[in-house]
């Protein structure tokens, strides 16, 4: 967790760079960061949520904006923008809450905390699937009639692990980075009062 603002600004850029970096390209060969990006700005900037999140909102829109009319199609009538589309406040927010949520209960580099790390990850994940997955299923006009719950379900099962394993990747990563730099400051910290009782 980040503590003053100069770190809140270099990881909300690091997790906006990867998110644009990524969100592009969308289904390209590196897979979007985006899920991944919210779950650890909850974590690192959970006491900058009136402004990192909405401008992540507002990154992820203004990418996807660019990457269809880029295309040379409107941006309205793209099969992913339907009235589903503006859940992403919500489904994103899911992930946030985890992250947050996780940054007020974990116990430090302990075996504990990876514990609460993959309950957090695996909720707010799965929250965030379901009301992506739901509200487009169920409101978009992209989706052929009729609907049936147990078609659903497929469609719930055809995309989650794959959805669940990249949000997992990039945790993951942001989680190995978390503990190094961890560990770097706190050698850091000893060494300078090694030092300052010579």
């Amino acid at each position: 967790m980040a503590n003053t603002p100069t770190q809140r600004l270099g990881i909300f850029l690091m997790l906006a760079l990867a998110m644009a970096a990524t969100r592009i390209h969308h289904f390209g060969a590196v897979p979007d960061a985006s899920w991944g990006a919210f779950f650890l700005a909850g974590f690192w900037l959970r006491g900058s949520a009136r402004w990192a999140f909405p401008l992540l909102i507002a990154e992820a829109v203004l990418i996807d904006f660019l990457v269809i009319t880029g295309q040379g199609i409107n941006f309205w009538s793209h099969y992913c923008v339907s009235p589903a589309y503006w859940f992403m406040p919500v489904y994103f927010g899911a992930l946030w809450l985890g992250g947050s949520w996780l940054a007020r209960r974990q116990l430090g580099l302990r075996l504990a905390t990876l514990w609460l790390a993959l309950a957090a990850l695996l909720t707010s994940e799965a929250a965030c699937y379901l009301i992506s997955n739901g509200s487009f299923y169920w409101i978009s006009a992209n989706v052929p009639q009729p609907r049936s719950f147990g078609d659903w379900l497929v469609n719930l099962g055809d995309w989650y692990a794959p959805f669940l394993g990249i949000t997992a990747l990039y945790v993951g990563i942001g989680a190995v980075l978390h503990v190094l730099v961890t560990q770097l400051a706190r050698t850091l910290h000893q060494s300078g009062r090694a030092g300052l009782r010579r």
